[in-house]
């Protein structure tokens, strides 16, 4: 009895020593795993060939990491998906934890755009010296802003509209109007990207 009392009161108060010390906690701390920096390097082919593509006119590198960073991709989804719901790693604190950083991720890109135009007004605005106080600087044609450009930006805010209803009805558990309207955005990014395409190799400073 009492050493059976003294194993239980040893357990006990190892669990307590683990806590204080930090050994439990509720994140989930990932096995070592290689996908980061297989994605890296997939990454970097991908640029690679992205610039030997637009200078030397050869696609089959760029070819090699689109394919390489999407199999990434797919594997690393996979084992996140298995912690996630089948081992059940993603408890309430990491989910807010993954929230508060899809939060960040688009504040970063506000502010991303945000230096875009920042930079376009400062130049436009206030031409300097170097480029011979012009805007546009001299040499460079630029394209009507009332085409290809506002049709892109249609298609664009479209494009947040649509995925704005996907998002409602996964809200709703509507799964046919959510898989429907993603489709929508999934087709308007796609003309978007073609139109950007276009625009880009028939413009005069490319």
């Amino acid at each position: 009895m009492k050493k059976g009392f003294i194993q239980h009161f040893s357990s006990e108060m190892g669990k307590v020593m683990k806590f204080v010390f930090g050994y439990f906690h509720p994140f989930h701390l990932v096995t070592l795993s290689l996908w980061p920096f297989i994605q890296s390097l997939s990454l970097m082919v991908l640029l690679i060939g992205f610039i030997k593509f637009m200078n030397y006119d050869g696609s089959d590198l760029m070819m090699l990491g689109v394919i390489s960073m999407i199999s990434c991709m797919m594997l690393w989804w996979r084992d996140v998906i298995r912690e996630s719901t089948f081992q059940g790693f993603h408890n309430s604190i990491v989910m807010n934890g993954i929230k508060m950083g899809m939060i960040l991720f688009i504040i970063s890109e506000l502010f991303f755009f945000f230096s875009f135009f920042w930079a376009f007004f400062h130049m436009s605005l206030s031409p300097s010296m170097e480029i011979g106080m012009l805007w546009p600087p001299k040499g460079i044609d630029l394209f009507n802003p009332f085409l290809i450009p506002l049709l892109n930006t249609s298609i664009l805010l479209s494009s947040g509209v649509t995925l704005t209803v996907s998002h409602f009805g996964l809200l709703k558990m509507n799964y046919f109007i959510m898989s429907k309207y993603l489709k929508y955005s999934i087709y308007l990014g796609i003309i978007f990207s073609m139109f950007q395409m276009y625009e880009y190799f028939n413009a005069s400073f490319t």
